[in-house]
């Protein structure tokens, strides 16, 4: 079909919810600077980094990348729904770096005095229909979400990914009863991918880092909603030079790589 989303055939784990970071202990040097990092040349420690789901396949490659040229530092994720992670670091979670699906949720911690510096937009995306692999119910557009029978499944309105599919079918002009809400946009999709659901709007991404356990059908860009992701260094970072490292890095020429191999775009 004209209107397949087209992947890129890489696989990964799936990783529906939250992922628990994992304390990694005893990787770094014994001595320690005023500041909590390691001393040594570049930047070390542990960084925790809060992610929307979205980002999952993304950040687990470009942490490899990450740490080749930084072997001081251990980098560990917590991927949830963006407003999920935005009420865990202002409730006091320990966090060192927040990258969001939307604006909102990064305010929501910058207006609790939690950021470090400006946010700053580091990635983009858009969004898609997702059905079953060879789309067997022949789903072209927007407007085949409200068939009488259809099984849609939608990330819950507080998500962004849930948010922006709800403006998306607005725009359409198209009322979708959805059978499930979902936390994340991983949850939504993975009904679809194990058959309990016939189609859901997730990312671009998404359907890339599924590959073919799925049929990704694109929205027109007169319905789409373009999803931009700010990153920003919080203010309680216990390493700040190494969080500081990653957030560089996610935004140089390697991380803004890296992120195009799984269907971003530009910021």
């Amino acid at each position: 079909m004209r209107n397949r989303i087209s992947t890129n055939g890489k696989w990964a784990s799936r990783l529906a919810g939250l992922v628990l970071a994992v304390t990694l202990a005893g990787c770094g040097p014994a001595a320690v600077d005023g500041g909590g990092n390691a001393a040594g040349d570049g930047p070390s420690g542990e960084v925790l980094v809060f992610a929307a789901a979205s980002l999952t396949n993304a950040f687990e490659e470009l942490r490899g990348a990450f740490v080749a040229e930084n072997p001081g530092v251990a980098v560990v994720f917590n991927f949830a729904g963006s407003q999920t992670l935005a009420s865990q670091i202002n409730e006091g979670a320990p966090a060192d770096v927040f990258a969001s699906a939307n604006q909102a949720q990064m305010s929501v911690v910058e207006e609790a005095g939690n950021l470090s510096g400006n946010p700053e937009v580091f990635t983009a995306n858009r969004l898609a229909i997702v059905v079953e692999p060879g789309n067997p119910l022949g789903i072209a557009g927007l407007s085949d979400l409200a068939a009488p029978g259809l099984l849609v499944v939608l990330p819950a309105e507080e998500v962004p990914a849930g948010r922006y599919a709800r403006e998306a079918l607005d725009a359409a002009g198209v009322t979708v009863t959805p059978v499930s809400l979902d936390r994340d946009v991983r949850a939504a999709m993975s009904k679809v991918e194990l058959g309990e659901a016939d189609a859901s709007i997730v990312y671009v991404s998404d359907v890339v880092a599924a590959g073919d356990r799925v049929t990704g059908i694109e929205i027109p860009a007169e319905h789409n909603v373009p999803a931009a992701y700010p990153i920003a260094r919080l203010a309680g970072a216990r390493s700040p030079e190494a969080a500081e490292a990653f957030v560089a890095f996610v935004l140089s020429e390697d991380g803004q790589a890296i992120l195009a191999d799984h269907g971003f775009t530009a910021p």
